[in-house]
């Protein structure tokens, strides 16, 4: 259809009509793109489900895997609410282009900056907890095994240590004058890739409930619990730390990371910033942003990394994790965010915004994210929900498959107009 603007005979009243129909024809015709994308799609055997609630509607499929260990080994660090590699990568495979920027303003553990990386993206990820590059920047430049294993070598082990009683319930006491050795190396630098990948490693593997980790048995290590909830379980378990290799640790663990091979990359850019404050990001510069916000009150992101954060010498204290127990205050929150996408995202671009069910089901996350964004020049094209059935680490926290938790994935799909 060509564009009645440029035609020479018609009248003003009727061109801005004819005009309008037109920008909204392409608009649905864009918008059409993706939608006939989701609901054509059957790659693991199932058609998708369109369900209209209210004003959107809903595609429901399995549109990536909920296996595990599917993805780059890299993507193996742990961190509390984090989704899988195949949900990003569902949406950078389908709306963007090799050299496209992919931005996260909750990245969390990095999964779509990574994500983004390995497939051929410029990669832009941001959140308030600075223990969040520390967890993905080693990933974006990895170093060789055998440079881990040498620099591991030349990390002293200290013998003057004044050794905690609280983390002593966690640790062996040689297990712990390794680790203290380590953070003291940390805090003493400015480090280099290998220090920093030896770093990640350390704070992935501090506590976990096998002897792939530094503690004695206790919760998966993206919860560490307090010292007194841990006298209960050793106490429970009849149970002492015993002790650890560290170093023999951290190289089986460097060795599984790397083992789909190495990620080299000067495409990206890491920020600290609320939400509503990225300014180290340029207008209209990202083509598709992929994230999770924080969920009102569901998960307490600073008690959960006090041991990480120890580690890393940052004062938890410090960080401004949002938090919001009323549905109003959240609501506030994401329009806030979102008039800072308005603002990075280009014309055209898209914002894929995983929402979880909350409150036992109660609370559609999705219906909130749709009245932040009226007034913004976002329009909604849906909400996708991966179908799927969910992990025995799931079921562990209770997870019903696709009616309740954060594991449901459920996405809110923008794009901006």
């Amino acid at each position: 259809m060509p564009n009645p603007a440029n035609h020479p005979y018609l009248c003003r009243a009727v061109v801005n009509h004819l005009t309008l129909n037109y920008k909204q024809s392409q608009k649905s015709l864009y918008n059409m793109q993706i939608l006939e994308t989701v609901k054509k799609f059957a790659k693991f055997g199932t058609d998708t489900l369109v369900e209209k609630q209210e004003e959107f509607n809903y595609y429901i499929n399995e549109f990536w895997t909920a296996k595990q260990r599917q993805a780059n080994h890299l993507h193996e660090i742990s961190y509390r609410a984090c989704f899988k590699p195949q949900l990003p990568e569902f949406f950078i495979d389908n709306l963007t282009k090799p050299g496209d920027t992919v931005y996260d303003p909750f990245m969390g553990r990095g999964t779509t900056p990574l994500q983004a990386a390995i497939m051929g993206r410029r990669s832009i990820g941001n959140d308030v907890n600075p223990l969040c590059e520390y967890l993905i920047k080693p990933r974006m430049n990895t170093p060789a095994l055998s440079d881990i294993q040498e620099r591991l070598k030349k990390i002293p082990l200290l013998k003057n240590i004044k050794m905690d009683n609280d983390l002593l319930v966690f640790f062996h006491p040689e297990t712990l004058k390794r680790i203290v050795s380590l953070r003291e190396w940390f805090l003493d630098k400015k480090l280099d890739q290998i220090d920093e990948w030896i770093r990640m490693i350390a704070l992935n593997r501090l506590t976990g409930h096998s002897p792939g980790f530094f503690s004695v048995y206790t919760m998966p290590p993206n919860q560490a619990v307090t010292a007194k909830a841990q006298r209960k379980i050793n106490k429970k378990r009849s149970q002492t730390p015993e002790p650890r290799n560290v170093d023999e640790l951290i190289i089986k663990k460097s060795k599984i990371l790397l083992s789909d091979g190495s990620v080299k990359t000067d495409n990206f850019r890491f920020g600290s910033s609320p939400v509503n404050e990225t300014k180290f990001i340029d207008d209209n510069e990202v083509d598709l942003i992929v994230t999770s916000p924080p969920f009102l009150d569901v998960v307490d992101y600073k008690t959960d990394n006090w041991l990480r954060c120890w580690f890393a010498g940052i004062d938890a204290e410090k960080i401004n994790i949002s938090k919001h127990k009323s549905l109003s205050d959240w609501q506030n929150f994401i329009h806030e965010a979102f008039i800072e996408f308005e603002r990075v995202v280009k014309k055209g671009g898209h914002v894929a915004f995983e929402v979880g069910e909350v409150r036992n089901g109660k609370v559609k996350l999705e219906k909130i994210v749709a009245e932040s964004i009226k007034g913004l020049r976002f329009d909604l094209l849906g909400v996708i929900i991966n179908a799927q059935e969910f992990t025995k680490t799931s079921n562990c926290w209770g997870i019903i498959n696709n009616s309740k938790g954060t594991n449901t994935n459920r996405i809110v799909l923008c794009k901006k107009i």
